[in-house]
């Protein structure tokens, strides 16, 4: 058994989802137990289509589970719509809008006035490597630059927990490890709680402070992995090298069909 949290920001107990109704029902995630501590770095691994993804939209309100229980600060919760930040897989830029304005969007739909959120995001531009790019539009950035813009615009709702559902696997291996790098600065800067899913056991443990590791669909946590060791982290560190080797055995045979 995982020893527990003494004051988890989020705790998710005996989350179970199920696709479909009758004979067609298809289980993706089943019994599911996870807890976030503040300011904690959480990352999530598993095989492909076990349902990592389809977990951050329960949490995020977007799908439905079929039972279990949330907590968030000790108080149950239906889901986490409206208190959190979550950055799907693509970046999800509006070609039409421009880097500061794609930036804004989450804070217009909560509300904020325009010409306020712009100025509020023009200050961090330089924070997220985008000074001076801030009237180009999604077409004319890199690929890791529109992903800067994407974080930039998650980080902006202002929310105490982020969803980063593998934010760097479309990269190339150098973009993908500056931006690991950048990632950690940034979360040290805001200090909020981050949960990443990430097919990359090399990021988890570079990035993460805890790990858990997925089975096959229907999707349970098999184990949950400290990672007690200081950053910056390099992944041929002998202890690197053990946990790298742990979490592969834990991953072994989990193929999701």
């Amino acid at each position: 058994m995982q020893k527990r949290l003494n004051s988890p920001l989020l705790l998710v107990e005996n989350l179970s989802v199920a696709f479909g109704s009758g004979k067609e029902i298809l289980p993706v995630l089943r019994d599911v137990e996870v807890e976030v501590g503040r300011g904690e770095f959480i990352a999530i691994i598993g095989p492909s289509g076990c349902g990592k993804t389809t977990f951050f939209n329960v949490l995020a309100g977007l799908n439905r589970a079929g039972n279990g229980r949330m907590f968030l600060e000790g108080r149950p919760v239906p889901h986490l719509r409206g208190q959190v930040a979550y950055m799907q897989q693509k970046d999800l830029l509006l070609p039409w809008r421009n880097t500061i304005d794609n930036v804004i969007l989450g804070m217009e739909i909560q509300g904020v006035d325009k010409r306020s959120a712009r100025q509020e995001a023009r200050q961090l531009l330089k924070v997220f490597g985008l000074e001076g790019f801030e009237a180009s539009y999604p077409d004319e950035l890199s690929g890791g630059m529109r992903q800067r813009v994407a974080l930039m615009r998650t980080i902006q709702c202002h929310k105490n927990i982020w969803l980063l559902d593998e934010p760097f696997g479309a990269l190339d291996a150098i973009t993908r490890r500056e931006l690991q790098k950048w990632l950690l600065e940034i979360w040290d800067r805001f200090g909020a709680s981050v949960l990443l899913v990430t097919h990359d056991v090399e990021e988890a443990l570079i990035l993460a402070d805890r790990i858990y590791v997925m089975t096959a669909r229907p999707a349970m946590v098999k184990a949950s992995v400290a990672v007690p060791l200081a950053r910056p982290r390099r992944i041929t560190q002998p202890e690197m090298v053990n946990l790298k080797e742990n979490l592969l055995g834990l991953l072994e045979n989990e193929v999701a069909l």
